[in-house]
This record gives C-alpha cells, structure tokens and sequence, in this order.
C-alpha cells in the first residue's frame, strides 16, 4: 500500500513539528531538541537550500528522528528527499503528477487537501490519511469535523495556523489523528540556540489532547 507505515509515523506524538532550517549546522541541535521532548517524526520543509542535507544529517546523527520532508512540490523533489533519507513526504496540495510520481519512490506520501472533492480524488487513488492545509484559513476543525461522516475513509493531520491552543479542538476529532505545527520551533529560539526552550516547548505539544 501507498501509504504502508504512515499511520505509525502519525501516533508517535500528537504533534509533527514543522521545522524550516538555514543551514545544516542548525538541523541536528534542533531535532536531537524534538526528539528530547518526545516530537520523533519530524518535518523538514524544503523551503530553504539547506533542506535536503539537512534531512540527510538528521536521518544520520540523531538517534529516534524520524526525519520527513515538506512542501514537497514536484516528482524529482520527492526523489531527493528519499536519497537523503526521509521517511515520509508532505506536500501542500495533491495534484495528478505528483500523486504518480509517489507511487514510485519508496516514500510514503502525506498529500494536501482543502476540499471535499480533493479529499475524493485520494480517497479513489487508495490513501487513508491526507493533510488538511491550509486548516485554519479553510476551515478549521469544524470543516475537518463536517466531512468525517461523509467520507469516513479519510483521516488527517490538519496544519496550517495552528497553535497550543487551537490544537485540542482538532485532537478531539475522530479523524484527526495528529496536527502539525511549528510553534515549538520558533526562529529566535534557533538563532539563540536554546535548545533547552525547544524541548520544553516539544514536551508541552507532546502532552496535547483533546479538548
């Protein structure tokens, strides 16, 4: 199956952290931070040139990571991050070609979706969980919560404007089965190198529940 092994990666934490990295340097720190704090599966968004090394230094030096990528826009992007050594994707959306292009990498597949005729066209291609972006400005959790009983094939890690705070109202759903967030690696943390701050911050989200 497409999506074999994804729903394992989504229950290690309530939480998947986006991380956006500089450099390769800052990546390591930051994800031994994560998984110190309990946050294993991990997004790493290529939306810096750092990106793809950055998933590959993760995948090699820190013990528990369960690095993954992001913002995965385009069929050779999906190639890159599996040699570096992701082991799951996200992309905002789920347009045709990508969707063929991840039946043939050995890289499971988190897709985009923000409609109900999106969520469909995974559901016909076999997928069980999609991601629900961006969540907050399409809807929120009462969209996600609206679709559940219509089409119960799906379920989600809703990300996008999500907070602390706004978090449980999407945990206590029956198809949500984590969020993703970023709010627990902030950039002046990063720069401050307060590691310590981002793994009291990945234990908070790493106790999240339901409302």
């Amino acid at each position: 199956m497409i999506q074999s092994g994804l729903e394992a990666i989504m229950r290690l934490a309530p939480v998947i952290p986006v991380v956006i990295v500089e450099s390769v340097e800052e990546a390591v720190p930051v994800a031994r931070a994560l998984v110190k704090g309990g946050l294993k599966a991990i997004e790493i968004t290529l939306r810096t040139t750092a990106a793809l090394e950055a998933i590959r230094a993760v995948a090699n030096e820190v013990e528990g990571a369960v690095p993954g990528v992001g913002t995965v826009l385009t069929p050779e992007q999906y190639k890159q991050a599996a040699k570096a050594g992701a082991k799951f994707a996200v992309s905002p959306g789920a347009t045709p070609k990508l969707l063929d292009a991840a039946e043939d990498v050995d890289l499971v597949p988190l897709p985009g979706i923000a409609t109900a005729s999106e969520a469909m066209a995974l559901i016909e291609r076999g997928y069980g969980f999609a991601k629900f972006f961006p969540a907050e400005a399409a809807g929120g959790a009462s969209f996600v919560a609206s679709i559940a009983s219509p089409l119960p094939q799906l379920q989600f890690c809703p990300t996008g404007g999500i907070t602390p705070e706004i978090a449980p109202h999407y945990l206590k759903l029956p198809n949500v089965v984590c969020v993703g967030g970023s709010w627990m690696v902030k950039r002046a943390a990063i720069e401050a190198k307060a590691w310590e701050d981002i793994t009291k911050a990945a234990e908070q989200a790493a106790k999240l529940t339901g409302a």
